[in-house]
């Protein structure tokens, strides 16, 4: 007695018999596939707008130079603030290596817009008396006017920051523009740029060291010294800067790098991009469910068409095969659009914000990867449901 033939599916009819339920339904497909579009173009979306952020951050730090640093006065042993000598200054630029260098001392004096207001309402502005290399070894510009000169430090002069000007309401430098310090009037022969590197300059003010001296009694002790160094002699600099600047209490001198904040916010970002990294995930499971669930409800729906196919000879893997390969192509389809839809919003974002548009490639593939994988393990509850169907049982009408 011959035996039967083996019944044997071919990946062409795998696919057709795969599509066929996406097919019918159109709506539903759709409907379907945004749940795993949306969460597949989140995560798309957050990597590659981390990825252009953290670009266009590392760009702006070679754009300013990892080179700057700066020289305070810490506290002492008992906790009491620490002064810089006055010869500081001319130490620091007597180190081989550094390029640039120029101090800052605070001005105990308030910058107001008229002589009208309370001298304790100060704006929130800082003064200081500056040196005039102060400009250049920040690498700043000025968006109007000039920054101090070798004679505009003698003479009632002042430059504001970028954030002071805008509080004190002046936007140009037309010739008369004075503001008022403490009982004099000074004239606003400058406006700054933002400074990336040092944003609290921003708000402050600044005047030079001689009527710094001569009309607020203003020491001549450097609050701060910056400085610009070789870029390979950073760190061997920084060792040196404490016993340098006060050789006496080398321990009561703090040396920062202002680049230093602008790689933690790279940090921050990443941290921010780890959570929303995790919404996405989270939209992803639910995308997940969302297809288990329709595919459930598709196994009830052609119960007829199981138990027909059982009835003429398929086996349960095919059956399995024809309900898994529906769910994960219903999950490629999410993938692919939301890929595309991540990689969309990445660019018009990126734009928007002036950064180079930065998507990861893996990023891409990893996320209609992930799409597939969840389709998988979606479909596989609805396909052993299905294969597990007795054909006698499937083909009866239910009622």
């Amino acid at each position: 007695m011959r035996s039967r033939p083996r019944s044997k599916i071919r990946p062409a009819d795998l696919y057709g018999s795969g599509t066929q339920g996406l097919r019918t339904r159109p709506g539903r497909t759709a409907l379907t596939a945004l749940g795993i579009a949306i969460g597949i173009a989140a995560m798309i979306g957050v990597l590659g707008i981390s990825a252009s952020s953290k670009a266009a951050l590392l760009q702006q730090i070679d754009d300013l130079g990892t080179n700057l640093l700066a020289v305070q006065a810490g506290q002492s042993l008992f906790g009491e603030e620490s002064k810089l000598p006055e010869d500081a200054p001319a130490m620091v630029r007597r180190i081989p290596p550094v390029e640039q260098a120029a101090a800052l001392t605070s001005v105990s004096a308030s910058v107001r817009r008229t002589d009208l207001i309370s001298s304790s309402e100060t704006n929130g502005i800082n003064l200081y008396a500056a040196e005039p290399e102060v400009i250049d070894t920040l690498q700043g510009a000025t968006a109007a006017g000039r920054f101090l000169d070798d004679a505009g430090i003698e003479t009632p002069s002042i430059v504001l920051g970028s954030v002071a000007a805008e509080r004190l309401g002046i936007s140009d430098i037309d010739v008369g523009v004075m503001v008022y310090l403490d009982g004099h009037w000074f004239n606003v022969v400058g406006i700054l740029d933002p400074l990336p590197l040092n944003p609290d300059l921003d708000r402050a003010a600044f005047i030079g060291y001689p009527v710094a001296e001569k009309l607020f009694d203003t020491e001549t002790n450097a609050s701060t010294i910056y400085l610009r160094t070789h870029p390979d002699q950073v760190e061997g600099v920084r060792a040196l800067l404490g016993r340098t600047a006060n050789p006496e209490s080398p321990n009561e001198v703090r040396v920062s790098r202002p680049s230093d904040a602008l790689e933690a916010k790279a940090t921050v970002d990443q941290n921010l991009t780890r959570l929303l990294l995790g919404l996405g995930a989270v939209a992803l499971v639910v995308g997940g469910v969302g297809i288990a669930n329709v595919m459930v409800i598709s196994v009830l729906e052609r119960r007829s068409e199981i138990g027909l196919r059982r009835a003429l000879g398929a086996k349960r893997i095919h059956i399995a095969g024809q309900f898994v390969t529906e769910s994960i192509l219903l999950s490629l389809l999410g993938g692919v659009a939301g890929a595309a839809l991540g990689a969309g919003v990445t660019q018009i974002y990126s734009q928007r914000q002036g950064w180079v548009v930065d998507i990861p490639v893996a990023a891409l593939g990893a996320g209609v990867a992930v799409a597939l994988a969840v389709g998988a393990v979606a479909g596989l509850y609805p396909a052993v449901r299905a294969a597990r169907m007795d054909p006698a049982e499937a083909v009866h009408p239910t009622g």
